[in-house]
């Protein structure tokens, strides 16, 4: 039996209304992502990549087309029922980090925990697993600014993955990163995936979907290729 993807996007258009004027931001998009994946979603800037991005992080609705969530219509949800599957479902991992100032690193990936009604022990006791899965659990206790650019996106990605969602969803990762530190980052995510999580990144840099072993390419709000490579570095012998 084949596995129910966890995001179907069928015919998915969403047109904005700017000063009475409709654009038209994606076009009659349709792809699956199943579980297990790793998955690019690569385009120049414009070409919808980040209206892409909501509509699969269950942020926007499209206007026209359908997403599903493990089968489910996520349209045909309230907003109360779609704010709490996307706190469960989908972790978020920001260019800009998006770490609160006033908090440490455990408190800043406990706060996923607030909304899903979990204990502030549990909550703590968890964020130190995440943060100890990304291996910043040594600085469970320093505040943002005390934090360089990379320590603050691994705090980012251990608040994402705070509650096991289903995807893990990247905006631009490795943006605001030195390209040592941004390799470090991919590297991560490419150890995370290897658990088996799923992680979908939204790029327009060409190194990250090397990283991946499928690339969705974007251009004017349109889908133009959605390329899939069998193996991203050559197998081990049994020998080695």
């Amino acid at each position: 039996m084949t596995a129910l993807p966890l995001i179907s996007l069928r015919s998915v258009s969403r047109t904005y209304r700017t000063d009475g004027i409709a654009v038209t931001a994606v076009r009659n998009v349709s792809f699956d992502i199943a579980p297990g994946e790793i998955v690019a979603v690569m385009g120049p800037s414009g070409s919808g990549k980040s209206t892409l991005m909501n509509m699969i992080g269950l942020l926007d609705l499209p206007s026209e087309g359908a997403v599903h969530l493990e089968g489910a219509n996520v349209a045909a949800l309230s907003e109360d029922r779609r704010s709490s599957l996307r706190a469960r479902s989908i972790g978020f991992v920001f260019q800009s980090y998006n770490l609160l100032a006033r908090h440490n690193a455990v408190e800043n990936v406990a706060l996923p925990l607030v909304y899903c009604g979990v204990s502030r022990k549990e909550r703590l006791a968890r964020a130190e697993q995440s943060l100890q899965a990304v291996g910043m659990l040594h600085r469970a206790h320093h505040f943002p600014r005390q934090l360089s650019g990379g320590e603050q996106q691994r705090v980012a990605i251990a608040r994402a993955l705070i509650a096991s969602p289903l995807i893990v969803l990247a905006d631009e990762p490795t943006g605001a990163l030195d390209s040592r530190t941004g390799a470090e980052i991919l590297a991560l995510f490419a150890a995370l995936n290897r658990t088996g999580q799923t992680i979908v990144m939204i790029t327009h840099d060409p190194g990250i979907a090397t990283q991946c072993r499928r690339t969705i390419r974007l251009h004017d709000g349109e889908l133009v290729s959605d390329e899939t490579v069998a193996e991203l570095l050559p197998r081990r012998s049994a020998a080695s």
